[in-house]
């Protein structure tokens, strides 16, 4: 005999509604998980889509040439990002997630050394952005881009005072400050892509000409700390 058979009736009632109440919520869940899913999978579509476009066309595309490429509603991008320079931030947030970055510039070694790798690792990672760097253009005075240009300058600077540690540590404050600002200048993203897109040079040619950059840089700016 069921247990449900020996309660009184009002136990077996009970008993039956909170069955009937565990199937729900367990079905609820399973929806919502589905739900959750199928948003995930349309983010994930929607990003593809336009870091894909960009790549192609160093642009910003419009949010119905995302949705037409990512084989979604346009209300399916707006309602996963609001507008084009929203998505364009998330854009930039995934590329950067992406890139690997190259192990930093030891500051032992030949100075020479230390300008080569430093040079390459620069141009190594920059070198994979430029689209998206000249399609930032767009975009300017965007709050949420500004904020991650600086961070990229901060991580330049922060790279170059590392692999040149004991030559900085004989300048002033001053000094160190004005050459790394001078340093971040010349091998900024920015200038990267001007480079390579306006100026047309290939990938070695630049190299070189960041070379001889940053050797003319820190060759005067190291020489005040003799004199």
């Amino acid at each position: 005999m069921s247990e449900a058979a020996v309660q009184p009736r009002g136990n077996a009632v009970a008993l039956s509604s909170e069955a009937e109440m565990g199937d729900s919520g367990r079905s609820e869940t399973g929806r919502s998980d589905g739900r959750n899913r199928r948003a995930a999978e349309t983010r994930r579509k929607i990003i593809a889509a336009a870091k894909a476009m960009i790549a192609e066309t160093s642009t910003a595309p419009t949010v119905v040439a995302v949705a037409k490429r990512a084989d979604v509603s346009v209300r399916s991008v707006f309602q996963h990002f609001g507008d084009v320079e929203s998505l364009f931030v998330t854009v930039v947030d995934s590329v950067r997630a992406d890139l690997v970055i190259p192990p930093p510039t030891p500051s032992s070694g030949p100075l020479a050394g230390r300008i080569e790798s430093s040079v390459s690792n620069l141009a190594e990672v920059f070198d994979k952005v430029v689209p998206l760097r000249v399609a930032a253009g767009q975009f300017v005075n965007h709050p949420a881009l500004i904020e991650r240009a600086q961070q990229s300058k901060r991580e330049v600077r922060e790279a170059i005072a590392t692999a040149f540690a004991p030559e900085f540590s004989g300048l002033d404050e001053q000094a160190r400050e004005e050459l790394l600002d001078a340093v971040g200048a010349a091998l900024s993203p920015e200038a990267w892509a001007v480079l390579r897109r306006r100026d047309g040079l290939s990938f070695e040619r630049a190299t070189a000409v960041w070379r001889l950059t940053l050797t003319a840089l820190l060759t005067q700016g190291f020489a005040a700390a003799t004199e």
